[in-house]
């Protein structure tokens, strides 16, 4: 992954995505600075400084913590070097930080420098609605470079839903938006409740930058879930029209836990990675563009065939082919509610409602397409590419 340039505080060297209270237990065991000094230069009482830094200091016992406090800390020293190192040997300092960053353990660095405000919030938005879901948890081991969202199925089968890099999991746990349940050789984080109201305040953010708001307009906690704003087209007007959806469940995993009359689970595992797998494309695809994709003309006809050659790569343009060519296929009727039930996360009564449906209709539909759906991956050979 690429790390954007990193804005960061004069004084202590570090990214502002750092919490305060992180910084300051930095300040106090890498600078030096006394607490009383620190509750000066914040304005604030010398106890209220003293119980950050013992709360820090009881974290480092988490894993991704200490990892980050550790990297921090070799950022510091190697920036203090660059700074008051002579001239004729800041270049060799340059040369040896990129080659311990290369060499070095995951414990004891970040890539080159840490990563920015920019790639933690894209990353998070990401991979914060996965950790959303029932059953979700961040796995990371001691010799992984990578952690992994992995979520547990109703059949007790476990699936992993996203990748993400190391340093991005360490400022996750660091600014407290997950916490380990779990230690040992694979430790095991879940979301907190300050990672839910980030996840909000991130996808509210996200909302009213494409719909041309400065700033994120004011969010109402609703029980059950955590919402967000998307945008629809309605038929009668043609102006886009805004649909509120949940981010932490889509309708596939609600349907996955109820069984027919038969006693079998009305939508097998299998259904449930397809239509996961059509969504993480969806996600993928949206990240690529600054205006929402008119998805609904695929339904209606529109030529795919100059994205088809590019389908099995990597990024928001394959992506965006993938989910073309699977539309395409489903055509109208069943790709117009995997549309809406996989991808802008509708219920399946308002789907019902939108789609002109008799009541308790749609999930037959909705099941019927996922089946058209699995088969059109299985024949289109692209591999999973999740995360």
């Amino acid at each position: 992954m690429e790390y954007g340039k990193c804005s960061a505080n004069t004084d202590t060297m570090l990214p502002t995505w750092v919490p305060q209270e992180a910084q300051r237990y930095l300040e106090h065991t890498e600078h030096g600075h006394t607490i009383r000094a620190l509750a000066r230069d914040g304005g604030c009482a010398p106890s209220t400084v003293m119980r950050q830094v013992r709360k820090i200091e009881l974290k480092r016992d988490d894993p991704l913590i200490d990892e980050a406090l550790s990297s921090l800390s070799h950022c510091i020293q190697a920036s203090t070097d660059r700074i008051f190192a002579p001239k004729a040997t800041k270049d060799k300092i340059s040369k040896d930080t990129v080659s311990m960053s290369k060499h070095s353990d995951f414990s004891t660095s970040f890539e080159v420098s840490p990563p920015c405000d920019a790639t933690i919030e894209r990353e998070a938005r990401r991979v914060l609605r996965r950790l959303s879901e029932p059953g979700a948890c961040l796995a990371v081991a001691k010799d992984m470079e990578k952690a992994v969202v992995v979520r547990d199925l109703p059949d007790g089968r476990t699936t992993r839903t996203a990748v993400l890099d190391r340093p991005i999991a360490q400022a996750m746990a660091l600014k407290d938006w997950i916490r380990a349940q779990e230690k040992g050789k694979i430790t095991r984080y879940t979301i907190t409740s300050a990672g839910r109201a980030a996840l909000k305040k991130l996808v509210a953010s996200d909302e009213s930058a494409r719909a041309g708001f400065a700033e994120a307009p004011a969010t109402y906690n609703a029980k059950g879930g955590v919402w967000a704003v998307g945008v629809d087209a309605d038929p009668e007007t043609t102006k886009p029209k805004r649909v509120r959806y949940n981010v932490a469940e889509s309708p596939v995993v609600t349907l996955s836990r109820r069984r027919d009359k038969d006693g079998q689970m009305f939508l097998p595992p299998e259904l449930v990675a397809a239509a996961e797998r059509l969504r993480e494309d969806f996600e993928l695809a949206q990240m690529g563009s600054k205006d929402p994709l008119e998805w609904d003309a695929f339904l209606n006809g529109a030529s795919y065939g100059s994205l088809e050659k590019d389908a099995s790569g990597y990024g928001a343009g394959p992506a965006k082919a993938r989910v073309a060519m699977a539309l395409s296929d489903l055509g109208p009727g069943l790709g117009d509610v995997a549309l809406r039930c996989c991808c802008y996360l509708e219920g399946m009564e308002l789907a019902e409602k939108r789609m002109g449906w008799s009541a308790r209709s749609g999930k037959v539909v909705l099941r019927i397409a996922l089946q058209r759906l699995k088969r059109h991956f299985d024949e289109a050979g692209h591999s999973n590419l999740i995360g």
